[in-house]
């Protein structure tokens, strides 16, 4: 099939098709009666935008009391946002947690009247099961109703620029911390017969991006261990869901790319390094600026996600990504997004300025659907 017509042209194509994307996604969120969003039938007629609306109706929450959330990476970025945004909704009690408590700061000031109400700082390393069972065992009966793993680090470059110490303390971090978690709670969530765990992984969890080889093998690696261990979680009625955000305005991201803006690529041949520096790091800056998502964005579609009845496995958090991913699942050589990426680099650069371009009028046109 893919022979008889250019790759580039579908990869066109789908974008294309992207302009009545908002239609089509919410006819089929509609039809399939998706419990995330069970709204979308109370008035008989699709909701204009599925993926950031919030409904009043009390049919969509759980009723279930008061639940305590442990959310871990809250001194900055995804995690100090969806901390304060559940501690400020009625039924949460929220465990926020750091591994250095001297960078509480900033999370004091934007947490406002719920600190030490309903949101309280405590020291949390995801790098040490020690640290982990500890501040675990503080907490009243153990019970941790809702875990969210947020904690985590970035690595960008030429893989001849990757010290093996440095790949290992990313993984020890974006995977194994996400491990030495769930060994701790998902017990009790056993015993208990519920619980939820909310995994902040990635788009590059699903799809792999030129220079990201290494943060992107860690969250393939955190999506295939949340799959897996899903099976065996439903047996107890513990809920996982995946939130797969693309860029987001953060510290976090900031600091990544001032880092790669400074990597000695010395010990890199000349073509690579021309390729991070003028063509990679560049585009990258375009999608940043077209595409990011706020923080609280993300925080406020993990507490759709929390508050759902039936919430899905996975979640990414900004839909424009779709086609792209959706690119990796139709064909099964894995030659169409291969190409794809390559051409929109090497080959059309004013193809994927215009893409870009396609992908900021969609975010606009569904920021206004969902006001």
């Amino acid at each position: 099939m893919f022979t008889r017509c250019s790759k580039l042209s579908i990869f066109t194509y789908i974008y294309i098709s992207v302009l009545d994307y908002t239609c089509t996604w919410d006819i089929y969120l509609h039809r399939s009666n998706c419990a995330l969003f069970p709204t979308l039938q109370d008035s008989g007629r699709v909701a204009e935008n599925p993926v950031s609306i919030r409904s009043n109706c009390s049919c969509r929450e759980v009723s279930m009391g008061t639940r305590r959330v442990l959310v871990t990476g809250c001194s900055s970025g995804i995690g100090m946002a969806v901390a304060v945004r559940l501690a400020k909704e009625k039924g949460f009690k929220v465990v926020a947690t750091m591994r250095d408590l001297e960078k509480r700061g900033p999370l004091e000031r934007v947490a406002g009247d719920t600190l030490n109400r309903s949101l309280e700082i405590r020291q949390l390393d995801a790098c040490c099961e020690d640290s982990i069972r500890e501040c675990v065992d503080s907490l009243q009966d153990r019970q941790v109703d809702v875990l969210v793993s947020n904690a985590g680090v970035g690595m960008i470059g030429p893989l001849e620029c990757q010290s093996m110490s440095d790949m290992q303390g990313l993984f020890d971090t974006n995977f194994f911390g996400l491990v030495r978690l769930v060994k701790e709670v998902l017990p009790d969530m056993k015993r208990r017969r519920s619980g939820h765990i909310v995994v902040m992984s990635s788009i590059m969890g699903i799809q792999g991006l030129l220079f990201n080889d290494v943060y992107s093998a860690s969250k393939f690696a955190v999506e295939g261990f949340c799959e897996s261990l899903a099976v065996q979680a439903m047996k107890f009625s513990v809920k996982m869901t995946l939130v797969e955000p693309g860029p987001v305005g953060t510290e976090f991201e900031r600091k990544v790319y001032e880092d790669a803006e400074k990597m000695d690529l010395a010990g890199v041949d000349e073509e690579t390094a021309r390729i991070f520096r003028e063509i990679y790091l560049p585009y990258s800056r375009k999608v940043f600026n077209s595409l990011a998502q706020t923080p609280e964005e993300i925080a406020e579609q993990t507490l759709q996600l929390i508050t759902a009845k039936e919430p899905p496995f996975r979640h990414q958090t900004n839909r424009v990504y779709m086609p792209m991913t959706a690119l990796k699942h139709a064909d099964p050589t894995g030659r169409l997004p291969l190409d794809t990426f390559y051409k929109l680099l090497f080959k059309h650069d004013s193809l994927f300025t215009a893409s870009l371009g396609l992908l900021r009028m969609l975010q606009k046109r569904a920021g206004k659907s969902s006001k």
